[in-house]
């Protein structure tokens, strides 16, 4: 069976995650997509990359999650919501979906 990257995974997790708390209008409902496809990509990345690198990329996952609010109150919270999840696919990339 194919695996999906962790880098999609992880964008799908935050896009996701908030676009199921906004038509939902239950937050704790996308707070269970975001986690669940934390999870997911969390064990993609130990797999791939380690465990070292799976904790710094679950830390940026959850930081990209804190930091879309305030960024939202800047430019609008769907163009946040990209924004972090294009820096978190990027990064994931970059330390554990491009070895193999």
């Amino acid at each position: 069976m194919a695996r999906v990257p962790g880098s999609l995974v992880a964008a799908a997790g935050l896009v996701g995650g908030y676009g199921v708390a906004r038509w939902t209008k239950k937050r704790p409902l996308g707070g269970v997509a975001l986690a669940a496809a934390g999870a997911v990509a969390a064990r993609e990345w130990e797999r791939k990359a380690g465990k070292k690198a799976a904790a710094a990329l679950g830390g940026a996952y959850v930081a990209a999650f804190a930091g879309s609010h305030p960024l939202a109150k800047k430019v609008g919270a769907w163009p946040s919501v990209f924004a972090v999840a294009g820096v978190v696919a990027a990064a994931s990339w970059a330390v554990a979906d491009r070895r193999k």
